[in-house]
C-alpha cells in the first residue's frame, strides 16, 4: 500500500509526499493489540511493548515542528477527549497543550508564547468539558496536601463550578497576555463527554452549539 502523507513547508503549505509501500498485516496487527493488552508486567512495560509494534510500521512523514493548521489546542487531560478524532484532526496539524481542567496557567501561557513565537501558531481553541473532576474539587486539596506531606503545593488547584464561565476566564487570559502576538483569533468550547459534541462559549455569555454552521460551508 502506497501511503501519502503531508510535508511541511516553511509557510505551511500542505502538499502529498510518498513515503514509500508500507505493508502491514492483519496477523500483525492482530499481535500488536494481544502484546498491548497483555497483563504481562507493569502497564507501562505494556506500552513499550506496543510502541515496538508501532515503530516496526512507523516512516519519518518529513515534517518539522510547525503545525500545518497553525492553531494551538488546550484542553483537559481528561482520557475521555480524543481530541484528533474530535476535532478532525491528523498528525502535525496542531499543538496540543493538556492539563488538568485545560486552564490556562502560566506554563500553558510558557507554551503558547513558544508556539506562537517560535513555531508559527495564529489561532487558539480552548477545549473544557462536562462533568469535570475540577468540578468536584475545592483549594482544600493544596491544604489537604501539606497536612499529608508538610508542604503546601505551590501550584493552585484552579478549581471551578460553572465550567462556562471558566472557559471564559480562560479566553480572557489568553487574550490579554502581553507575551502573545495573536489574540484576534482565540474561541472557547465545552465538550460534551456523552454526546462528543463541541457548544462555544461566547465570551459575553450567550452560548450557542458549534455544530449549529452550515456543514457545507
Amino acid at each position: 500500500m502506497t501511503l501519502f502523507v503531508r510535508s511541511h513547508s516553511r509557510l505551511g503549505r500542505v502538499s502529498p509526499t510518498n513515503v514509500g509501500d508500507m505493508s502491514t498485516s492483519a496477523s500483525a496487527h492482530s499481535s500488536a493489540a494481544i502484546d498491548a493488552t497483555s497483563t504481562e508486567g507493569t502497564v507501562i512495560d505494556r506500552l513499550v511493548r506496543a510502541n515496538t509494534h508501532y515503530a516496526a510500521d512507523f516512516a519519518d512523514p518529513g515534517m518539522d515542528a510547525r503545525p500545518v493548521r497553525r492553531v494551538a489546542v488546550v484542553a483537559c487531560m481528561d482520557a475521555r477527549l480524543d481530541l484528533h478524532a474530535a476535532l478532525g484532526l491528523e498528525l502535525g496539524d496542531c499543538h496540543t497543550i493538556r492539563n488538568a481542567g485545560g486552564v490556562v496557567t502560566d506554563d500553558v501561557i510558557r507554551s503558547l508564547t513558544i508556539s506562537q513565537r517560535a513555531l508559527g501558531t495564529r489561532s487558539v481553541m480552548l477545549v473544557h468539558h462536562t462533568n469535570c473532576g475540577l468540578e468536584d474539587l475545592t483549594e482544600d486539596f493544596r491544604h489537604e496536601i501539606e497536612d499529608e506531606v508538610g508542604q503546601r503545593p505551590a501550584w493552585a488547584v484552579e478549581a471551578f463550578r460553572d465550567v462556562d464561565q471558566d472557559v471564559r476566564q480562560s479566553m480572557k487570559r489568553v487574550r490579554t497576555s502581553p507575551f502573545l502576538l495573536y489574540a484576534d483569533d482565540v474561541r472557547g468550547f465545552v465538550f460534551d463527554v456523552t454526546t462528543g459534541r463541541l457548544r462555544e462559549i461566547d465570551p459575553a455569555g450567550s452560548d450557542t452549539p458549534a455544530d449549529t454552521a452550515d456543514p457545507a460551508a
